[in-house]
């Protein structure tokens, strides 16, 4: 079973539209959301969690979200970049006015987590680190029985290291949890370490949604001498770099005139987006 579907969300803005877009969570996966600032990343989270009135339909372990929200917003947990919100409140006043939401509630679990993440609730938000507030609302989104646990940039705000214990994290939920996760982020060696699959949004479209392997095993890396030599190639959002010229090239692609390497998510993005540019734009 899948833990999400999402089929043809749409949601038109005067200059944005959210087109059709489709894509599943699997039961157990980690899921990552990559494109651009503007893309449509936070649109379609906002829709799946209807925080917007869009149009298409949204399941969640199989239960539609409109026809039976409540139930299935119980089964939902969100985390966004840190809890900035209450800032002179402490984490106990914040616990108190949350848990009442969800009958669901379990009190054991929420402290063993904040004994995991070493959280005080005499603490005041403001007081913690944007690595504690994260972990704060992790505390929360899981306390109340969540199997679908949905994140928007939580790592924005973090150093490498704090980013690091939060992939651990995470990856402790999905095997000891039986959580699935639907993670946004521009931070893309986050999802190179901890993701299953990829969902990949460019101007409000579904470019790819596959798993992770999959998209990377599509493209290589070209690095090029000349100019004329990647156009020879016909590689992918052909770009000037320090010591020559990059592109992609498909792994179908036979002709050669440069080296190659493996290429990362943040490469196929660039080039995958500056192609779509000139195409766009001539």
């Amino acid at each position: 079973m899948n833990a999400l579907e999402v089929k043809e969300l749409t949601k038109v803005y005067p200059e944005f539209t959210l087109d059709k877009v489709s894509f599943c969570v699997p039961q157990g996966h980690i899921s990552g959301l990559i494109g651009r600032n503007g893309a449509g990343k936070s649109t379609t989270i906002k829709g799946i969690l209807w925080l917007i009135a869009a149009e298409g339909d949204v399941a969640v372990f199989g239960r539609d979200i409109i026809k039976d929200e409540m139930a299935v917003k119980q089964m939902i947990g969100y985390v966004g970049g840190g809890f900035r919100y209450y800032p002179m409140n402490t984490l106990a006043a914040i616990r108190k006015a949350y848990a009442p939401f969800y009958p669901t509630w379990n009190q054991g679990k929420y402290e063993k987590f904040l004994a995991q993440f070493a959280l005080s609730e005499r603490k005041k938000v403001k007081e913690l680190s944007e690595g504690m507030k994260v972990k704060f609302a992790l505390a929360l989104a899981l306390s109340h029985g969540a199997k679908l646990l949905i994140m928007d940039e939580p790592t924005s705000g973090l150093d490498p290291l704090s980013r690091e214990e939060f992939c651990d994290i995470i990856l402790q939920l999905v095997r000891d949890e039986g959580v699935s996760v639907l993670f946004s982020t521009h931070i893309t060696s986050d999802l190179m370490r901890i993701a299953d699959d990829i969902v990949y949004i460019s101007r409000g479209k579904i470019l790819a949604a596959c798993p992770l392997k999959e998209l990377l095993d599509q493209y290589k890396l070209a690095h090029f001498s000349s100019l004329a030599d990647a156009m020879a190639t016909n590689a992918i959002g052909v770009k000037s770099v320090k010591d020559g010229y990059e592109g992609l090239l498909s792994c179908d692609m036979q002709r050669l005139n440069g080296t190659l390497s493996d290429a990362t998510i943040d490469n196929i993005i660039v080039h995958l987006e500056k192609a779509n540019a000139e195409e766009r734009y001539g």
